[in-house]
């Protein structure tokens, strides 16, 4: 036997799970630095082994817990396996894990997966030679230097203990011990038995006391007997004629309960009235503040129209105004040009006779000056030539200087007519373009009509649509103060019938409608009152006491599925709830009796037909009788139970219940109210849903689609500008 593995999380140093394996089976030496938790490992084998760590505070306790940064651990263990291959532990097993856990408020031990006892867990120690008598299996840090350093007799203690001739001493101390406890009891039990028959004496004293006590005592109960009798007859006289006084109250009591029963009906009424008559207002008063807006709106339009025909007046008049004066000059500019005119008329051939003499005069001027040029360069020809050579070779040098020039000019007009045929080529090529551009700005020009014709129908749609837009927003507004007086009656009535049950039968329903919902558990039903009504309200009453607490009960198709909301609402602890599978509800048809003043319970209540068993179950064996005489007959005959119309119950068996029942705090009046303003409120917020969805769609369409239109029409109007 030796230890395999041992895992030590949270324990001291230890903060997350540490596993140190493998083990040999002989010697294992463990070495490290100050601080790398040698010493914590030893205790750690010490925390499981020894009976060191026992009897701990809880400052000792979380002493044990490791402390280091970071959220600070609340529980630790430490887990030891051995290898039990020679079976020194009796368990069979070839391995044996023995687990120590440890938090502020908890110690426990854990033997193969199992809890177990400290006294198992020391038993099964001691059986694999872990002797509390002698605890020197597991040497602390110290204990050898403590052992060289010792006395003589502390070492003769010593060997007495690990002889195990120290035990016996032990016992024997403790017999000692057990023999003067015997001594002192002895001695006790004589000085008892010498009281007791002290006190022997003292009770035949008293026995004879109570003799003459008991004669006595009848005496007087015989004389109280007397009295009692005489005070019970005057008693029942003054019932019986009580009795009479009260039956003749109880007519005008009962005339009393009917007319309190109208009013609280009149009352209920007046309230419905008076919640119907505070919605209205509240839709009313939405309606006067949207055709404020509307008012306003009209009157920033008119005010608008307005200003601009003042401006289309004004600009008017000014244009009449500037066009008499443009008028005016026009005549005077035309008048200014005729004159122009006509002195222009008489001069321009003198003009042109003037300028013709001009370019002859030019004409000669340049043939005079191309003379003098050349005489001149003979007469200096003339001068810088000394022979005919020098001349001959100067004129050679000029005619080839100037067919150099006259190539470079032959080469050059060469290029100038190709560029002249290039800018010909391309305007003709221009007036094409031109062309189609002309013809394409045409056509966009048809196109711009007609985007404008769409641009108007846009406008008009738009406009519809803003119509169309206003009249939900208006909807949407009288939806919402619908909802929020649907939300406070589905409220008020359900605070109401939340407060006719215990807080943990509310608890448990609100919960078994998460966990259906969060788990997604078909088969969960609800409450037994919301899978029935019960349109008459006489009936309710009489429906009410039937139904008792199991209104709240709730059906579900299986035991299985009542088992998987069952294991959720324990784990949570959050309430309690019954449930009525149907796959277990085990009814029969009962004959009810054909009479005019009596009907079946199961008769009032309209329900589906899934439900059958759990209705059945709790209004099938019940009758609604005119009075309690004919419930008190019926039952007896039919073996049902009978009920009147205000409550009063007679059992199949001949019990009588009943009394007052307040009709101000009816359950099943609250669970209707409850479905209904539920449903109104699922059905408002549905149409809600879907106007603020269209008024949406709307906005979406009136803005993109009027947005793109415009701004094509835009790009066409600027693409016409920059043709042209």
């Amino acid at each position: 036997m030796h230890i395999k593995q041992i895992i030590i999380h949270g324990f001291k140093s230890y903060k997350e799970q540490t596993i140190i394996d493998p083990f040999s089976p002989r010697h294992n030496v463990v070495v490290g630095r100050n601080g790398s938790g040698k010493s914590n490992f030893f205790a750690a084998i010490r925390f499981v082994l020894s009976d060191a760590y026992t009897n701990m505070g809880k400052e000792e306790r979380q002493a044990l817990l490791h402390e280091g940064t970071g959220p600070q651990a609340i529980t630790a263990y430490v887990e030891i396996i051995f290898d039990n291959s020679d079976n020194r532990f009796p368990t069979g097993k070839d391995e044996v894990v023995l687990k120590r856990s440890i938090g502020l408020k908890k110690d426990e031990y854990t033997l193969d997966g199992k809890s177990a006892t400290k006294a198992d867990v020391m038993n099964l120690l001691e059986s694999a030679g872990f002797s509390r008598s002698n605890p020197y299996y597991i040497v602390p840090q110290g204990r050898i230097t403590a052992l060289t350093n010792a006395k003589d007799h502390e070492r003769l203690q010593l060997l007495k203990e690990v002889a195990g001739t120290r035990v016996y001493e032990q016992r024997r101390q403790e017999s000692m011990k057990i023999i003067e406890e015997t001594d002192s009891k002895r001695s006790k039990i004589e000085e008892l038995l010498r009281y007791i028959d002290e006190r022997l004496n003292e009770l035949e004293q008293e026995k004879e006391e109570l003799r003459h006590f008991q004669d006595m005592d009848r005496e007087r109960r015989c004389l109280e007997y007397a009295i009692f009798h005489r005070e019970q007859s005057d008693i029942l006289h003054q019932l019986a004629e009580m009795n009479e006084l009260r039956e003749k109250g109880v007519h005008g009591s009962n005339q009393q309960n009917i007319e309190f029963n109208d009013y609280e009906l009149a009352i209920s009424n007046i309230e419905s009235e008076i919640t119907e008559i505070s919605e209205k207002v509240d839709l009313l008063k939405v309606e006067k503040r949207e055709l404020d807006e509307d008012i306003q709106e009209q009157i920033k339009a008119h005010a608008q129209i307005e200003l601009a025909i003042k401006d289309i007046v004004d600009t008017s008049r000014q244009n009449v105004e500037t066009r008499k004066k443009r008028e005016i000059e026009l005549r005077n500019v035309e008048a200014d040009i005729s004159r122009k005119e006509t002195g222009l008329m008489e001069i321009i051939p003198k003009y042109e006779q003037e300028v013709a003499e001009e370019i002859s005069l030019k004409e000669r001027l340049e043939d005079s000056e191309m003379q003098r040029q050349t005489l001149y360069a003979k007469q200096g020809r003339s001068s810088q030539f000394r022979t005919r050579e020098q001349r001959d070779a100067w004129l050679r040098q000029e005619i080839r200087e100037i067919d150099k020039t006259k190539s470079t000019q032959s080469l050059q007009v060469v290029e100038l007519e190709s560029q002249i045929n290039e800018l010909s080529e391309n305007i003709e090529r221009v007036t094409g373009e031109i062309h189609d551009t002309r013809n394409k700005l045409e056509q966009r020009k048809i196109n711009i009509e007609e985007m404008n014709n769409e641009y108007n129908e846009m406008k008009s749609q738009r406009d519809k649509l803003t119509e169309q837009r206003k009249e939900l927003w208006k909807e949407d507004a009288q939806l919402e103060t619908k909802l929020v007086n649907a939300r406070d009656q589905w409220k008020n009535n359900e605070r109401t019938l939340a407060g006719s049950m215990d807080k943990k039968t509310n608890n448990g329903l609100n919960a078994v409608r998460r966990i259906a919902e969060q788990f997604r558990i078909r088969g969960v039903y609800g409450p037994l009152y919301e899978l029935f009504e019960c349109s008459d309200t006489t009936m309710w009453t009489a429906v009410e006491v039937t139904a008792g607490q199991s209104l709240f009960h709730v059906v579900v198709d299986t035991d299985d599925t009542a088992s998987r909301v069952l294991d959720v609402l324990n784990r949570e602890q959050n309430g309690r709830v019954t449930f009525m599978p149907l796959n277990r509800l085990r009814t029969r048809r009962f004959e009810y009796p054909q009479a005019d003043n009596v009907q079946p319970m199961i008769d009032v209540v309209k329900f589906d037909k899934t439900y059958t068993k759990a209705v059945e179950q709790v209004f099938g064996r019940t009758i609604i009788c005119d009075n309690l005489e004919i419930a008190s007959q019926l039952s007896k005959d039919h073996d049902l139970n009978g009920i009147t119309l205000d409550g009063d119950r007679v059992e199949r068996k001949g019990a009588l219940t009943g009394g007052y029942h307040d009709v101000r705090r009816r359950r099943l009046e609250a669970a209707t109210n409850l479905k209904k303003w539920r449903k109104e409120h699922s059905d408002l917020d549905q149409r809600a849903n879907a106007v603020k969805s269209e008024i949406a769609h709307i906005l979406y369409v009136s803005k993109n689609e009027f947005f793109f239109k415009f701004i094509y029409i835009l790009f066409f109007n600027f693409s016409l500008s920059f043709y042209f």
